[in-house]
């Protein structure tokens, strides 16, 4: 397998196919880079470089006992970057991949980066707080906890075939297929960073990270999003970042892009080649 190895030696997994103008995506929770097939072969096909990885604790990635906060993930993204020498690469990052993304561009990707896109992302923060009273309340993130906790493999059957892609809602097409892979992505990784993980996509603050942020981003958000609410997330983002683009799609659910691939494949590919 493709892995490269930190600085403190732990080993990251990645997939690299194909040649052009780099593309790197980054995964959510508790998933893996497997998470992008529909993105990764239509944008092969389309004469691109795909590159995905797979966060450290989750896929086939070393399972750690630290570095599961975002400063870590998005060194972890930089050294990558770094060994494959990508440069005018464009960076599309989905939920808690949404606040790497953020975080690399901001701290890392100067020289390297020539757009970037956030998906149903976690910026600027979830969690409520004073300074950000619309968000969720800790006692959720709470219950994500005890609930891994308790039983990690019913909780990960429950979230993808419950509000994830929205398959809990009223006439929805239900892909048991779908259902699968996610358990499947999630049961591969460490229960020790998908638990910590938590706390590092609800309670980190990115608000400077897309304030320092120079490329052009593009902002994709569905405004039936279950997981990560449109209001508090992506609406605030595309006022923070100095070049961004938002677009909401109507009734579409947080895991869109695998529900809805024919529908946001094609608009990633206008952001990039525009």
């Amino acid at each position: 397998m493709p892995l490269i190895k930190t600085k403190d030696g732990t080993e990251i997994f990645y997939k690299d196919w194909g040649s052009g103008q780099p593309i790197v995506f980054h995964h959510g929770w508790p998933l893996s880079s497997d998470d992008w097939d529909a993105q990764m072969l239509f944008f092969l096909q389309h004469g691109y470089r795909v590159i995905a990885h797979d966060r450290r604790g989750h896929g086939r990635s070393s399972q750690t006992a630290s570095g599961h906060e975002m400063d870590t993930y998005a060194a972890d993204v930089a050294a990558l970057a770094a060994h494959l020498d990508l440069k005018d690469a464009v960076h599309i990052g989905h939920s808690t991949g949404g606040g790497e993304v953020a975080r690399y561009v901001a701290r890392h990707g100067k020289g390297r980066v020539a757009k970037a896109v956030l998906i149903g992302a976690v910026p600027p923060i979830m969690l409520k707080t004073p300074a950000n009273p619309g968000g969720l309340p800790i006692e959720l993130f709470d219950g994500f906890r005890a609930a891994l906790a308790a039983n990690r493999a019913q909780f990960f059957r429950d979230v993808p075939a419950g509000p994830f892609y929205g398959f809990n809602r009223p006439g929805a097409k239900v892909s048991e297929g779908v259902i699968d892979n996610w358990w499947r992505q999630g049961m591969t990784g460490a229960a020790n960073a998908h638990y910590e993980c938590i706390k590092a996509f609800s309670e980190t603050d990115f608000t400077e990270d897309l304030k320092a942020i120079d490329v052009p981003v593009l902002i994709l958000h569905g405004d039936d999003d279950q997981i990560v609410p449109i209001a508090d997330s992506a609406l605030l983002s595309a006022k923070l970042v100095k070049h961004g683009t938002l677009k909401v799609y109507p009734g579409l659910p947080h895991g869109m892009c695998t529900t809805h691939a024919d529908v946001i494949n094609p608009d990633l590919l206008a952001f990039i080649k525009g």
